[in-house]
Formats: C-alpha cells, sequence, structure tokens
C-alpha cells in the first residue's frame, strides 16, 4: 500500500467534525481507529472492526496500534511528572472496564 503523509491543511480538518471533512475515507477510517483504541471501553464494534479489517493490512494496523499506544503511553507520563503545559487541554477518560465517572 502507498504510504502518503497529510498536509497541513488536511490535519486542520481533523476536528470532532472530521467525518463530514473532506478528508479521504481511509484517513477517516484511521482516525475512528485511533478514537475507538484511544476510547477504550472494549473491542472496537463489529461495523468499524470488519471496516478497518478490510482497508488496513495487519501489519498497517500493528504500526497503527503501536504508534497509538505509544503516544498515549508518552501524553501519560507527561501529565504524571508534571510536566505538561499549563494550556494544554485534556480529556479525562475512565479507565477500561470502569464506570464513567
Amino acid at each position: 500500500m502507498e504510504q502518503r503523509n497529510l498536509t497541513e491543511d488536511e490535519v486542520d480538518l481533523i476536528d470532532d467534525d472530521y467525518e463530514d471533512s473532506h478528508l479521504g475515507e481511509r484517513a477517516k477510517l484511521a482516525i475512528a481507529f485511533a478514537d475507538a483504541f484511544l476510547g477504550a471501553q472494549g473491542p472496537l464494534d463489529a461495523e468499524l472492526q470488519q471496516r478497518v479489517d478490510g482497508e488496513f493490512s495487519p501489519a498497517e494496523l500493528a504500526e497503527l496500534g503501536i504508534g497509538l499506544a505509544l503516544f498515549h503511553g508518552f501524553s501519560k507520563m507527561l501529565i504524571v511528572s508534571g510536566c505538561e503545559p499549563e494550556d494544554m487541554p485534556t480529556t479525562v477518560l475512565s479507565a477500561p472496564g470502569s464506570k464513567p465517572a
């Protein structure tokens, strides 16, 4: 599969309304996977899992998952160590399997 980086204009389209943006379907699917992965309230729903499996190879999914896990882990380390910028927006998510706050 050909690898292509996003342009700055495309990155600007990544927000809560990305599904309605002009991003390509593959990019939208990668973002949906990231949202589900980082939300971690259980496995992907069947419909998203089917779409992801149809679009990305196992190697691509491993790369996406490992990258997301690393970024997520390092962001947690930043917060725990108190090194985050004061003006950094934060989102609080419940731990997998716990009741939402």
